[in-house]
């Protein structure tokens, strides 16, 4: 094994394939998949086309609309609360592994520093979208509480969370009652507001959209720069309130045993199922109300980052309740290629951000704007299978994902061999 070899070596090593948790790298694989179809809007369309069927440069039609439903309750903020939970139980791991080898926290936080970069970079390059930096800011706060105790660590992490929630639906609550004539504007301009943040929301996309359909890909990294690049660095605070408790929750559900089977598994499984169909029920009520609005700028907004984090909760628990009990046993044929994809994740994210480009950009493909939603999931499927193809092949003959590797390599200071028959250089 790699281990073997680099062993004799000073210092700390990364976890290889026979280390792993079995059920970690499905859910990842899940979830990597996921988030794609969620981002996939906003990489063929305006960015303000992933908040409101009103921003689509095609015709956003009935299939398109009720489709939109069924993104709202199945994946949109599910696949990230699955993957940031996720997070939060792998800095746990990588702390665990990383003290047995003399290391701590500030191994961790040096993980966490290059993770920024890779995120600053996405978000400057190849997509707004980008979670990476909402994770290194909010893993670092985060890792302030690693050693607290799991009963607290989860208790916490769901209180925040839910006062986040509670927060983001009246405020934003409040908005559209406004702009709905619900309620009387009031003195603070919370009438106004919603159209303010709309009419922004699409003059930004409006010179995005001529940038990316034009080919001018140094404009559009530029305008990125000025008129964005501020906000990876500002990510803790917007969105703090969601990923810090999530992250915690994960580093409890580790600690407690979750992903390693030490858990009753008809209990777990009871409750997988209670937390996954209570939160379907509570999203799809929220999407088809939406729906009979006919999704509104301010009432899709407040749907999507105000009502629904409410029952996201126990639907992400109890996804990953159940997946966690399903992945050791995903050893099949499609079982064995997500946990792969899984293991690549980070590859995987990247990777279909740089794919992406060359569908939709003016200098390749230049397909942005012309796809409609369902021409956009087909997008999908084509990738998920590219994705499914390239990861077991890959990690056939490499120990780790080729980012994954620069990551281990940059957080350790020093080359670790890739090759799966390479000798320590």
């Amino acid at each position: 094994m790699i281990e073997d070899r680099i062993a004799p070596r000073v210092g700390p090593t990364p976890p290889t394939g026979q280390e792993r948790l079995a059920s970690l790298d499905f859910m990842r694989g899940i979830a990597v998949m996921g988030i794609l179809a969620a981002n996939i809007v906003a990489f063929g369309q305006p960015q303000i086309a992933y908040l409101w069927p009103g921003g689509f440069l095609t015709e956003h039609g009935p299939l398109s609309d009720w489709l939109w439903v069924v993104q709202f309750t199945v994946i949109d903020g599910k696949m990230r609360g699955l993957f940031t939970l996720l997070f939060g139980a792998g800095m746990i791991l990588f702390l665990d592994r990383a003290r047995a080898r003399g290391k701590g926290r500030w191994l961790q936080a040096r993980r966490l520093g290059w993770l920024f970069l890779f995120g600053y970079g996405h978000f400057l390059f190849l997509s707004k979208g980008d979670i990476l930096a909402i994770y290194a800011t909010c893993g670092l706060i985060a890792l302030l509480c690693a050693r607290w105790r799991p009963r607290t660590q989860l208790w916490v992490g769901v209180a925040v969370y839910l006062l986040g929630a509670l927060k983001d639906t009246v405020v934003l609550g409040r908005v559209y009652a406004a702009a709905s004539g619900r309620i009387a504007p009031v003195r603070d301009g919370t009438g106004d507001l919603a159209a303010a943040m709309r009419d922004a929301a699409i003059a930004d996309s409006r010179i995005e959209s001529v940038l990316i359909r034009a080919g001018d890909y140094g404009g559009w990294v530029l305008h990125n720069v000025t008129e964005h690049g501020v906000q990876p660095l500002l990510s803790w605070v917007q969105n703090g309130l969601e990923a810090i408790p999530m992250m915690l929750i994960g580093m409890a559900l580790y600690r407690l045993g979750l992903f390693d089977g030490r858990l009753d598994p008809r209990r777990q499984s009871l409750w997988g199922w209670v937390g996954l169909l209570v939160g379907l029920a509570g999203t799809l009520a929220i999407g088809l109300w939406n729906h009979a609005e006919g999704l509104s700028y301010m009432g899709a907004i407040w749907s999507l980052d105000g009502t629904s984090a409410l029952p996201r909760l126990p639907m992400v628990l109890g996804l990953a309740a159940l997946l966690s009990l399903w992945g050791p046993r995903a050893t099949g044929w499609l079982g064995s290629r997500i946990s792969a994809a899984g293991r690549m994740a980070f590859s995987n994210y990247l990777g279909t951000s740089i794919l992406m480009l060359f569908v939709f950009y003016g200098w390749a493909l230049g397909l942005f704007g012309e796809l409609n939603r369902p021409a956009l999931y087909g997008v999908v499927v084509v990738t998920w299978a590219i994705m499914l193809a390239w990861s077991p092949a890959w990690l056939a003959r490499y120990c780790f994902g080729p980012l994954e590797w620069v990551w281990r390599c940059l957080t350790y200071a020093r080359i670790f061999p890739i090759r799966r028959d390479a000798s320590p250089g």
